[in-house]
């Protein structure tokens, strides 16, 4: 019986370590302020690889869903859609911005405030496919804030 509870409490613990701390920077983090029955809004930030990752999606408990979008002009219609991940080579940072990639942040829970922030959990994929996390905590603004400021990771 010793062995069996010993056996689940290493399972268990193997479980929860399974994500680790990405091997990212997150700069000029910033989310759209939101109104009284609005129920989406988007987040915008500058993420910094130090070996070749994939950002694979995000997740916060203000939004009921939270996804890596794309918009992109085709023909003449701007179009909008959830995208699987978008990889992030060292040296070359990703820029979430609008008109472009970016979280989707969707049935928000209250509306997003100015001068609050918005915590977020960033998911990626190495390219051997282990998985790993970063905490952030992202500024509501109208607009991103002056260069030089990251965003608080947890």
């Amino acid at each position: 019986m010793k062995l069996l509870w010993t056996s689940a409490l290493l399972l268990a613990g193997a479980q929860c370590a399974h994500a680790q701390t990405a091997p990212v920077t997150v700069e000029g983090a910033w989310a759209r302020p939101s109104v009284q029955g609005q129920t989406t809004s988007g987040a915008y930030m500058t993420i910094i690889a130090r070996e070749p990752v994939t950002l694979v999606g995000a997740s916060t408990p203000v939004a009921g869903l939270t996804e890596v979008h794309e918009m992109k002009m085709q023909g003449d219609v701007m179009h909008m859609h959830p995208v699987a991940g978008v990889p992030v080579a060292p040296g070359k940072p990703l820029e979430l911005k609008p008109g472009g990639y970016h979280l989707m942040l969707q049935q928000l829970k209250a509306p997003l405030q100015p001068q609050t922030s918005v915590p977020m959990t960033l998911q990626f994929r190495s390219a051997g496919g282990a998985t790993s996390e970063m905490q952030v905590s992202v500024p509501v603004a109208n607009s991103r804030p002056a260069s030089g400021h990251s965003a608080h990771s947890h």
